[in-house]
């Protein structure tokens, strides 16, 4: 039986001068994913997936180093397109990710819709799991809204925001099981251990 772990990445730095795709982790983001590497299923793992962005690629290299191998990147493991309005302040960047999530077949501000980052995140992971030997658990870092709706789609319920990851700079994961296409468990810190 294999199980996927969608791991977020923790904390970053912001830095409203640079695309959001080249931020890295901040201090705490690294710390809260050292306390990751103490989970009971990390040594189990045999491959680590993440997105092409920095933060993504930071904390699952992290991950490889602790279990002697290297993250295998997939561009379409990234976040929802965002590009078209770029850093938004915190309110703002509220406000347009209500939208995304309540209009999934519509762009709200240039965006990628929903359902096409949807349609695009469970592609990554049915091209992630031929890619990877059977029987082996995976890692995937990767972001939180296309965690949610794939969390959605697992669950087989409508887009919603009511899916996305608890408020706090990201760093939560959720697992589920291949064989039987199962959820094992919803968001959790990652300093929280599985059951």
């Amino acid at each position: 039986m294999t199980c996927v772990y969608f791991i977020t990445h923790p904390d970053v730095t912001i830095e409203p001068e640079i695309p959001v795709t080249e931020w890295g982790l901040s201090p705490l983001g690294r710390t809260r994913m050292r306390a990751l590497l103490g989970q009971p299923w990390v040594p189990k793992l045999g491959a680590v997936w993440c997105s092409t962005e920095r933060k993504a690629i930071e904390a699952a290299e992290m991950i490889a180093n602790a279990i002697g191998t290297s993250p295998r990147q997939l561009r379409e493991l990234g976040e929802n397109d965002r590009s078209s309005t770029g850093y938004l302040p915190k309110t703002e960047f509220d406000a347009t990710a209500d939208a995304f999530f309540a209009n999934p077949n519509r762009s709200v501000r240039g965006w990628e819709t929903a359902a096409d980052a949807q349609a695009r995140i469970v592609a990554a992971v049915t091209t992630m799991l031929t890619g990877t030997q059977a029987g082996r658990d995976i890692a995937v870092v990767s972001h939180g809204a296309v965690g949610a709706l794939l969390l959605c789609q697992l669950k087989n319920c409508p887009i919603s925001r009511a899916e996305d990851q608890p408020p706090g700079g990201g760093g939560n994961y959720f697992s589920f099981d291949v064989t039987i296409k199962s959820l094992r468990h919803g968001w959790r810190p990652v300093e929280q251990p599985a059951s």
